[in-house]
């Protein structure tokens, strides 16, 4: 899910610097905004396959005092080549690849430590790579908490379904699935296929699918999720790779069997109530597992929301204000 809602936020501000950064079979597109002497902030995007977008993260923390680094992840947004026009590499495209891309743009940025913030996906991704990396971590601040586990896919693509059987029924026919095979698995075969045609119909049909199962949202609008067709495909492409495939984080490598190897490390959860796709369970297991966390459940939202960016601004802060 892409999470993250621009909107409300405190600091107006464009980017300051940007770039890209060459790594193995990709340029990966980077941008700061604030003070590069100031305490580095690095904001991870959702999807996966999602993108910096319209850059609404860069008004979260005030310039004065933060240096916010944002980059689009491999295959996507700005970073090239997308991931639809680079097939025979999909398989590089793994959560292991994006932490070493964060090394790689941390390295290039000169930056010994920051404080991570994500989004969705975002919050996966940041606590896999703090898991890896804790030595490059002052803290952790994240909204609509997902550790992408197979139980989270599970419900976000089946189990979600009864309470919108109507669009669950069209969206398990329209996966054309094999006998034993997952639905998310069914969609990561066609979404990656030679017949690009039916490529786009899967995509399609995945995008009213993830329409549909955040419509509870408060902030939700009616309407197809992308409305792009090229940024609908990069989204679906990259969200059923990773999600047929556990996110990459089985065998050893499970963020909930291993969060207590974060404890001392200061953590924000920020999740919305009213989270139907995402539920809060997720970050409250996270909490009861992690003490030096804080778990912040904003009682009138959904996947993100202006209430749950304010409270990002601010967990950054505190964090900034006891490092």
């Amino acid at each position: 899910m892409t999470g993250s809602s621009d909107s409300q936020a405190p600091h107006e501000h464009a980017v300051a610097s940007g770039g890209w950064v060459e790594v193995a079979n990709a340029r990966i597109y980077w941008e700061a905004t604030g003070d590069p002497a100031c305490v580095p902030v690095l904001y991870l995007h959702g999807g996966p396959g999602g993108s910096l977008g319209k850059g609404g993260y860069r008004k979260r923390h005030d310039p004065a005092r933060f240096w916010t680094v944002g980059f689009d992840q491999r295959g996507c947004g700005k970073s090239i080549p997308a991931v639809q026009d680079d097939l025979d590499h999909l398989g590089e495209n793994t959560t292991q690849t994006l932490i070493c891309d964060i090394e790689a743009v941390r390295r290039h940025l000169g930056i010994e430590k920051w404080i991570v913030t994500g989004v969705s996906w975002g919050s996966t991704l940041a606590l896999a790579y703090a898991l890896e990396y804790p030595e490059r971590v002052i803290g952790i601040a994240l909204v609509a908490v997902t550790t992408t586990s197979r139980d989270e896919v599970q419900w976000i693509t089946e189990g979600v379904g009864c309470i919108f059987p109507e669009a669950w029924d069209a969206f398990a026919a329209a996966a054309n699935a094999k006998p034993g095979e997952r639905l998310v698995e069914a969609y990561a075969r066609r979404l990656a296929g030679a017949d690009r045609d039916d490529a786009q119909k899967a995509a399609l049909a995945w995008d009213r699918w993830e329409a549909t199962h955040v419509s509870l949202d408060p902030h939700w609008q009616p309407g197809t999720l992308i409305e792009d067709e090229r940024e609908r495909m990069t989204f679906a492409l990259l969200v059923t790779h990773y999600w047929s495939n556990d996110a990459f984080l089985a065998e050893g490598r499970d963020i909930m069997a291993r969060i207590r190897e974060l404890e001392g490390v200061p953590g924000y959860l920020i999740h919305g109530r009213r989270d139907v796709s995402g539920p809060v369970i997720t970050p409250w297991k996270l909490h009861q597992r992690w003490a030096t966390s804080r778990l912040i459940v904003i009682e009138n939202e959904g996947h993100g929301g202006p209430e749950s960016m304010m409270a990002l601004t601010k967990a950054v802060e505190a964090i900034a204000g006891s490092a």
